[in-house]
């Protein structure tokens, strides 16, 4: 019997750009361990161009990609999720729905590139560098011996991801 895969959900306000990246990005590198899902408390309704070239650009699957509310996900009453990340400073200080299976949850908190301004090269380059940071903090997520961690030293190590990521940033600033 193949081991169960863990239910992952990326949550922003809008479910327009980072969270649908990160949703692309564990369901690669996180194949046949995770399966991830992205949502948002607000969806602006349709995933942003510059998310979709990008990743399409990375060879991520895009079909079936879409932004959608978080209520779509806490009321399927399926699968329990396992983990719940939220990616944008206010989806983390929303009141979020009760979520099946009592996930372990965590705040990796970026910067949104659709608020980026400038030239077309500049706001692209927002996407490049959030799909950076995210396939770093995933990679790890997706590395970590999840089946053998006792719930507090998974919540650290989740909780240490995200200072990771702040720390590297902070380096290359």
């Amino acid at each position: 019997m193949p081991d169960k895969l863990f239910s992952v959900l990326f949550l922003c306000t809008g479910n327009s750009a980072r969270s649908i990246l990160a949703e692309a990005i564990l369901n690669r590198l996180g194949a046949g361990k995770f399966k991830a899902y992205s949502a948002g408390s607000q969806p602006k309704g349709e995933v942003h161009p510059f998310a979709l070239d990008l990743l399409a650009k990375m060879n991520h699957p895009i079909a079936g990609l879409r932004s959608k509310s978080w209520d779509e996900i806490s009321g399927l009453g399926g699968a329990p999720l396992d983990f719940v990340f939220t990616l944008c400073d206010s989806a983390a200080t929303e009141a979020c729905p009760v979520w099946p299976g009592q996930p372990m949850t965590a705040h990796w908190g970026l910067p949104d590139p659709a608020a980026a301004t400038g030239n077309e090269a500049v706001r692209r380059a927002a996407f490049t560098d959030t799909y950076k940071m995210l396939n770093t903090q995933i990679g790890i997520f997706a590395n970590l011996p999840v089946r053998s961690l006792d719930k507090l030293s998974l919540q650290r190590r989740l909780d240490e991801i995200s200072k990771t990521l702040v720390d590297t940033a902070k380096e290359d600033a």
